[in-house]
């Protein structure tokens, strides 16, 4: 069952990336990210943790392993339900996957 899945996502992923799709969601999640001042919060956050932990104290990693779960959750469900909508849409227009 789990190599199913995998063999699934695998072909919707391909097929994403053969049609465009996949940088037209990208395209779309940056300026929606952008638009509800996601990045700017982020950066916000970055700045935080380097002045709290000093620069030289500060990996490009440690960075990464700190913001990532807070910009997961910062990115609002509006944004979250659009880009699923959009998914579900491309996935029924090339049903034959």
């Amino acid at each position: 069952m789990r190599r199913d899945v995998q063999i699934l996502r695998a072909a919707i992923n391909q097929k994403l990336i053969e049609t465009g799709e996949r940088e037209r969601l990208k395209e779309l999640l940056r300026a929606k990210l952008i638009e509800c001042g996601w990045k700017d919060q982020l950066k916000a956050h970055c700045k935080e943790v380097i002045k709290e932990k000093g620069l030289e104290h500060v990996t490009v990693d440690d960075l990464v392993a700190e913001i990532t779960p807070k910009g997961r959750a910062l990115v609002p469900d509006s944004v979250k339900k659009e880009l699923l909508q959009r998914i579900r849409t491309f996935l029924a227009q090339h049903a034959s996957l």
